[in-house]
């Protein structure tokens, strides 16, 4: 799936035990259910004697009937539990009738107050799940990621295939226990107190990472620099500017996935009216791996992979494609190149640029049209001013009014875009931070205009599919992007080279593989990816065959979704 997409939880589960913190915790929750328990009997016990002196007094002064105290105490006991009243049960006087009456009705109501008060309490503790606040001891070498957000999934995933540990911090207790319930390794503890850190033992640990918000990022690595300065603290902000303050905080590194993702976004458009290719991985020094958008009009669109000719013309070789937003490696040979296809291709730089120009309309080699911005935000600005760079008109739609706001209004609206000039766009791009209203707008701007590309950006990664079937051409979401540079910055002892629109290229080691051909270890079959190439001796070898076979010191060089590339280091690692 492209970059949007999510890895699932965790599926082994490891229990820490309950430290100290959580045993006094459970104490200070055990003496208010009893301090509260204590109060209710002390109450009932004051009604039932008071009752039982009014009962006495009420018999002798209104019956004429006196009777003892315990008869009288016996009488309020039965009257509170409803088990009956003997051989006292009429009574002559309307005194002694409406007493009886209120008597029951007050004996009633505190029996079932005990319920809610006192026993449903005492359930929901015994039954609740007790989520850890510190780490077991032992646990070293871990990343430490403080808290929980989407974009921990991409990171826990790169974590996992490596694998290197890692503990959540959390400090909001509801989520702690859903986290926790899942399977996921979890603290209930504030990320942001010395206290919090100690307990994630950071003293031992491989790396921090803050991503809570910019301020309390920069509390955290303060924190963390106060505790130990050798541990590397990575902080991921949301302003760019914001940036300098965490590293004089001490942050070792600090990264801003916005501007990133605006700049991936506007790549899409600037290099499909130029002759640089868009995301581009040099793996040797004539040998390349691009991933190329198809778009509208291109030469090669309507094509099947038979037809296009594009191995025998181009001299590449595709060794994936994207369609509709599901990765296929290798795509069949009747796999049709619609527009909006990613085909991820091996070659030279001059026969991927040969590729490059047949994957472009006829329309966009000659005139770079206009561009619609909906979103004028941090990811909108980043666009903008790479448009600006290399001078393509465009129109920014925003719902309000500010420094380069062209049209005001919600892209919802059809009319908005049609002042926005939709009619005459060749692309769409949609910074919208909110992924409800991309979405919609994506159906509205592709019921307005069949033929415009439009380009997304999506916060969370189960919005990147909803987005392709709405209309969109390439959708790009902030929470992948986040987590692989969060990955690369945690692990910088291991050579991940990223594109950041949909697949990861990976430089690893394989010891699984030494000895055994491609074609017998079936690596695609087993893992998803594609071994591109391999680096021996200082040479890249790229002619790989199922009869290769790979040698002790080999750094094999494999293409592929998130998820593939990870069960390829776990597979074969």
């Amino acid at each position: 799936m492209p970059l949007g997409s999510v890895p699932g939880p965790p599926e082994r589960r490891v229990r820490l035990p309950e430290p100290f913190y959580a045993t006094a915790v459970t104490t200070l929750v055990m003496d208010t259910w009893q301090r509260r328990t204590l109060a209710y009997v002390g109450v009932l016990t004051a009604a039932m004697v008071g009752y039982a002196l009014v009962y006495d007094y009420g018999m002798t002064a209104f019956e004429g009937e006196p009777v003892t105290f315990l008869e009288s105490f016996k009488f309020v006991v039965e009257t509170f539990t409803t088990t009956g009243y003997g051989n006292q049960g009429d009574w002559e006087s309307a005194q002694m009738a409406v007493l009886v009456v209120f008597m029951m009705t007050t004996g009633t109501l505190m029996i079932f107050l005990a319920l809610p008060v006192l026993l449903f309490p005492l359930l929901e503790e015994a039954l609740s799940t007790t989520v850890p606040a510190a780490v077991e001891n032992g646990h070293e070498d871990h990343v430490i990621v403080a808290t929980y957000t989407s974009r921990v999934e991409t990171l826990i995933g790169e974590l996992d295939s490596r694998d290197v540990d890692w503990v959540i911090v959390e400090p909001d207790r509801d989520r702690a226990t859903d986290l926790y319930e899942e399977g996921y390794e979890v603290i209930h503890n504030d990320p942001d107190s010395a206290d919090g850190l100690t307990a994630a033992n950071l003293a031992e640990a491989r790396a921090l990472v803050a991503d809570v918000s910019d301020q309390v990022d920069a509390s955290i690595v303060l924190t963390a620099r106060e505790i130990d300065e050798s541990v590397r603290v990575v902080s991921v902000v949301e302003e760019p500017d914001r940036a300098r303050y965490h590293e004089l905080a001490g942050a070792d590194a600090v990264l801003s996935p916005r501007p990133l993702l605006g700049e991936s976004l506007a790549r899409k458009v600037t290099a499909s009216v130029s002759t640089d290719l868009g995301s581009k991985v040099e793996v040797g020094e004539d040998f390349d791996i691009a991933e190329l958008p198809v778009h509208r009009g291109a030469d090669v669109a309507g094509r099947t992979l038979a037809e296009s000719g594009l191995r025998e013309q181009a001299s590449v070789n595709v060794i994936g494609a994207w369609f509709d937003g599901e990765f296929e490696s290798p795509p069949q040979p009747d796999s049709v190149i619609e527009p909006g296809t990613v085909l991820l291709m091996t070659g030279n730089e001059a026969q991927l640029e040969h590729l490059a120009d047949r994957t472009r309309s006829e329309v966009r080699r000659h005139t770079s049209g206009e561009t619609v911005v909906v979103g004028h935000g941090e990811v909108g600005q980043t666009i903008t001013d790479i448009l600006d760079e290399v001078d393509l008109p465009y129109t920014v739609v925003d719902r309000e009014d500010g420094p380069g706001v062209d049209v005001v209004g919600d892209a919802t609206d059809p009319e908005v875009l049609e002042a926005a000039g939709l009619r005459d766009a060749r692309s769409v791009i949609l910074a919208i931070p909110d992924d409800t209203a991309a979405e919609f707008a994506t159906l509205v701007v592709r019921d307005e205009s069949r033929r415009v590309e439009i380009i997304a950006r999506a916060e969370e990664g189960e919005a990147v599919q909803k987005m392709y079937r709405a209309g969109a051409d390439y959708v790009l979401a902030l929470g992948t992007v986040t987590g692989r540079m969060v990955a690369s910055a945690v692990l910088e002892d291991e050579d991940v080279i990223s594109l950041d629109t949909q697949v990861e290229v990976v430089r690893t080691r394989a010891p699984g593989l030494v000895g055994t051909s491609l074609g017998d270890a079936d690596v695609r079959a087993r893992t998803g990816v594609t071994v591109v190439a391999v680096e021996r001796n200082g040479d890249v070898v790229t002619d790989l065959g199922p009869d290769f076979r790979a040698q002790s010191g080999d750094e094999l060089i494999v293409a592929g979704p998130d998820e593939s590339t990870n069960r390829f280091t776990e597979v074969f690692g």
